[in-house]
């Protein structure tokens, strides 16, 4: 019997590389993503590489009337599925956030309360299932401390990563885990450009580091593994110094 992942925001870098490496672990995949026609030629090179059963679907991160059906719609139209992975996400602008309340409501909204109302859905399908499955949300090590250049996206990735913490907490005498991904400054059309960016890894390293982690049911990652450390030593800086830092 195969299996079947469901991706929701498949147009990033991170989705596409993590559905080149789930399709070669045996799964099917349904690529959830706005104007998702748009994702056919990267769907039609999939099937032709893996022999994997590739479908599109059209989905809104900001159409939270559709978030309560999704699964049960996406099981009549593509079948069950046993992996829902959440990658979409804004990264906003600091600055324009800082003056207009309309940007940092977009930024908390997307990154925060349509990830957590999507994730408790799919967690809700699969709990009721009873069946071996899981969820993999990217959240990011912003939300381990605030800093001044992003601390509206660091507090909903903060958030997200503690509702991830509690949904692991509810699940846990289930078959469904929850993986919460960390990654740190990864090479993508979303962050391309920014100032300050050090160490930065490919999409498909964080991909693997993923599939590696989820394989061995792991709770929290930080990719590439450094991070974990790089933010070990950030969270423990005390705040009088930390202000000076201008980080």
């Amino acid at each position: 019997m195969s299996r079947r992942a469901l991706i929701l925001g498949a147009k990033s870098a991170i989705a596409q590389a993590l559905a080149r490496r789930l399709a070669a672990e045996g799964y099917d995949l349904v690529l959830a993503a706005r104007q998702s026609p748009q994702l056919e030629p990267f769907a039609a090179d999939l099937r032709l590489r893996t022999q994997r059963e590739v479908r599109l679907w059209e989905f809104d991160a900001l159409d939270g009337a559709r978030l309560a059906s999704l699964p049960a719609q996406v099981e009549r139209e593509c079948g069950p599925f046993e992996l829902g992975v959440l990658v979409f996400g804004y990264l906003g602008d600091q600055r324009l956030a800082q003056e207009e309340g309309a940007e940092l409501e977009r930024i908390l909204h997307i990154n925060f309360t349509q990830a957590a109302l999507a994730l408790s859905y799919l967690a809700n399908y699969l709990e009721k299932k009873g069946e071996p499955g899981g969820l993999i949300a990217i959240s990011s090590v912003a939300g381990d401390r605030g800093r001044q250049s992003n601390y509206c996206y660091g507090a909903a990735k903060g958030a997200l990563s503690l509702f991830l913490q509690g949904l692991r907490n509810r699940l846990a005498a289930t078959p469904v885990r929850v993986l919460t991904v960390k990654p740190g400054f990864v090479d993508t059309p979303m962050t391309r450009g920014l100032e300050g960016l050090f160490l930065v890894a490919s999409p498909e390293k964080v991909a693997d580091d993923i599939v590696w982690a989820y394989k061995r049911k792991k709770d929290i990652l930080y990719t590439p593994w450094f991070w974990r450390y790089i933010m070990s030593v950030i969270r423990n800086i005390p705040e009088r110094l930390f202000k000076r830092l201008k980080l």
